[in-house]
């Protein structure tokens, strides 16, 4: 048995993470467009579509974290640059807005479980995203969105910080350039996760 097969195959408890894949961050209403193109581009949803599907009909636990902010900012900190300049936009990506959405091709379903978030760069801080996967008896966590840049980064440092391992399905993730976000997987993520492919894990779920 591979490492692989051992960390998200039946015998493994592995949850399936999405990213920050919102209408407001990647899909159809996206601040950032450049980061879109690249997930466009690159056939990102679709596959990210495959892995859930296939989790869902086997029952392997599904977990959306998405980023939010209230009309009046309680509880989101202005002390990140790049959050500083979007939240300059009063609309932006508010809570039960269209753009705090999934993008439709993901969902969400019935069974999957979600997240939100105020503050922060990464999904575990004040949420309850550990609890979450420690009741649900996971131990792996397959992290797919964006961005390789912060967000992919701070869901596997915490992840790791936190005793769980990482699989990362390199073409279910992305980064802007997408070069930097290919470097960021081989000189970073390479060293602390299990890189793979979705169909690699949609083969050993088969």
């Amino acid at each position: 048995m591979t490492i692989l097969e051992q960390l998200v195959g039946q015998l493994a408890r592995p949850a399936l993470l999405t990213m920050e894949v919102q209408r407001g961050v990647v899909g159809d209403l996206a601040a950032i467009r450049p980061l879109a193109d690249v997930v466009a581009e690159l056939g990102i949803i679709p596959k990210i579509a495959a892995l859930l599907a296939v989790a869902r009909r086997q029952g392997t636990p599904v977990v959306h974290c998405r980023a939010v902010f209230r009309h009046d900012r309680a509880g989101s900190f202005r002390n990140v640059p790049m959050v500083n300049r979007l939240l300059e936009n009063p609309d932006h990506v508010l809570e039960g807005s269209p753009q705090a959405e999934l993008v439709p091709e993901l969902g969400p379903e019935k069974t999957d479980l979600d997240t939100t978030r105020y503050h922060g760069m990464s999904p575990f801080f004040g949420t309850p995203l550990d609890p979450m996967l420690r009741s649900a008896g996971v131990s792996t966590l397959i992290a797919t969105g964006v961005s390789l840049n912060v967000g992919i980064l701070g869901v596997v440092i915490e992840a790791i910080n936190r005793g769980y391992h990482v699989v990362i399905p390199t073409d279910c993730v992305a980064g802007y350039p997408q070069e930097y976000g290919q470097d960021v997987l081989a000189n970073s993520l390479a060293r602390i996760t299990t890189l793979t492919t979705s169909q690699e894990i949609l083969d050993i779920w088969a």
